[in-house]
């Protein structure tokens, strides 16, 4: 892998997590690439991260070499394609650590389980655990839909500033999957109020007919991260709500917990 002097003369000090401070600093303006939608100038990553502009120059020139940033003919700098292979194996693990917690869904609830991410302006379903009752709800793994007519899709975006929710809605359009899809900006906003309020969103036969969905995010999740369960709308009645959503948060809680419990420990 390309290095340079300057790499060489970072990687020899220490971090004050006692890591190498410069793959921490690349992985930082890495994240702030992702934050700023991608792509971003070296002034803007110096404003934000409070580097000199000489040390973000050399850690760019690095990441560039290595084919995880790509500089554009604009001068900018934009996050690289050999991310891509990164990310999908992640979301793969990301999927089989949660299944363990999606069974036990599934054993408590009696209704199929899901994950699901937030992947640009798509949602991404990246596992599932399915009920055992014969009449049960299927989502395939990988599947991408939109946000406004699924109970994870407003889950995930409960927390979003509503401009932002808007640019996203006006990207992706807001097309009926059933005639209870929301499909106007000011309904689906008025519906991500509500799963502030009440602490979980869902998904009342607005993607598929027949089909009620209970949502809740994971909190402090590495990415942007949802569970839900999924059955038929006779049996997630508004009574099954009332002892569904504690377990789903209980769980999310405890997925969360997890999954910060697989960062290495010094």
């Amino acid at each position: 892998m390309p290095t340079s002097s300057a790499s060489a003369t970072d990687a020899a000090k220490p971090a004050a997590s006692g890591g190498v401070q410069s793959l921490e600093r690349a992985f930082d303006l890495l994240e702030r690439m992702a934050d700023a939608g991608g792509e971003v100038g070296l002034s803007e990553l110096s404003a934000s991260s409070g580097l000199p502009l000489p040390t973000i120059h050399r850690l760019m020139r690095t990441l560039v070499a290595c084919g995880y940033v790509r500089q554009q003919s604009n001068r900018r700098y934009a996050l690289g394609p050999r991310l891509i292979r990164l990310g999908e194996s992640a979301s793969r693990l990301l999927g089989t650590w949660a299944r363990p917690y999606l069974a036990r869904l599934v054993e408590e609830t009696g209704e199929t389980a899901n994950m699901a991410l937030l992947d640009g302006d798509e949602i991404v379903y990246v596992a599932q655990v399915p009920s055992k009752h014969s009449m049960r709800m299927f989502t395939e793994v990988g599947r991408r839909v939109l946000p406004h007519s699924t109970g994870v899709g407003k889950a995930l975006l409960a927390h979003t500033p509503a401009d932002e929710v808007r640019a996203l809605l006006s990207r992706t359009g807001m097309p009926a999957a059933t005639e209870k899809t929301i499909t106007t900006p000011e309904g689906f906003l008025a519906a991500l109020e509500q799963v502030r309020r009440a602490g979980y969103a869902v998904d009342d036969s607005e993607q598929e007919i027949g089909v009620r969905c209970l949502a809740v995010s994971v909190p402090d999740s590495p990415t942007a991260a949802a569970i839900s369960i999924s059955g038929p709308a006779g049996r997630v009645t508004e009574k099954a709500t009332e002892k569904i959503v504690p377990i789903l948060q209980e769980v999310a809680h405890d997925l969360s917990a997890a999954l910060a419990s697989t960062s290495p420990q010094s």
